[in-house]
């Protein structure tokens, strides 16, 4: 019989996990999934050179290593963090076709990476990274990451936008403002566009809100979602307005439809957003 075990291999092109996180990844991975899935942790998401998982090299070398072997069926960040960024330049050119036939999966900044990969026309998706595994419940969140990445995504796995049949996008909001003008944006002309975010004030917010509907691609998009803002810092004196009263201004402003709330954040109820159609 034909060996059906899917291999996703595991990179951290931002900051470092430790061991313990991905010896509980692989016992939920066991436990849920037995012979069906092949977790491999490359080594250097334990490296640390200061703020991040190995050197910018290190981190590049990582991600091309797997993304280029075709014995992977997808490649897995293990956390965001910051970092993507730095190594964009360094990846890109170097991939393969074997790493066309991959899927890619991640959120927050790993953001910078997705939206070359897209460009570039490769398969990729917002969704739950392994250090999840962290937060409270976290198990349900690579469990549903894990049956997407296998194929057998169940009922509520995929962000509900899904069904609507028009090609999606999603970014943590201040990696996407960050996008807005480099080589690594893509074209979202007609996508609906799903936004979340975490840390940041709401006058950041804002900023961030007013950056990317200001621009000339953002425009063309198909609508707006906005996902979870958390964990606000509070504002002295209070920001005028909720993130959604904040959302609303700016598409209002910007003349893009504004289409409600979307089921992503920076949380263990984290859906998946496949990109594209």
């Amino acid at each position: 019989m034909p060996n059906d075990k899917r291999k996703i291999g595991i990179v951290a092109p931002a900051s470092r996990i430790d061991e313990r996180t991905a010896e509980r990844v692989q016992a939920v991975a066991q436990e849920s999934f037995g012979g069906r899935v092949d977790l491999i942790f490359h080594p250097q998401c334990f490296l640390s050179w200061g703020h991040f998982a190995g050197e910018d090299a290190a981190r590049a070398d990582a991600f091309v290593e797997v993304a280029n072997d075709a014995r992977f069926d997808a490649l897995w960040w293990a956390r965001g963090g910051y970092g993507a960024n730095r190594i964009a330049e360094a990846v890109l050119p170097r991939l393969t076709d074997s790493a066309r036939n991959k899927l890619y999966l991640g959120y927050s900044d790993a953001g910078f990476l997705l939206a070359g990969l897209y460009k570039a026309g490769f398969r990729v998706a917002h969704g739950p990274v392994a250090r999840d595994i962290e937060r409270e419940g976290g198990a349900d969140a690579i469990e549903r990451t894990l049956r997407f990445l296998i194929g057998t995504p169940a009922a509520g796995d995929l962000e509900p936008s899904v069904n609507a049949g028009k090609p999606l996008a999603a970014f943590n909001l201040t990696i996407l403002s960050h996008l807005i003008g480099t080589p690594f944006e893509p074209d979202l002309r007609g996508h609906i566009l799903l936004i979340e975010d975490v840390s940041e004030p709401m006058y950041a917010v804002d900023r961030a809100m007013f950056h990317i509907t200001s621009s000339p691609n953002i425009r063309k998009v198909g609508g707006l979602k906005l996902g979870r803002i958390s964990d606000v810092p509070p504002n002295d004196p209070d920001f005028a307005q909720t993130e959604e009263e904040v959302v609303r201004h700016w598409c209002e402003s910007s003349g893009i439809p504004y289409l409600g709330r979307a089921d992503i954040g920076h949380d263990v109820d984290n859906k998946i957003v496949p990109f594209g159609r």
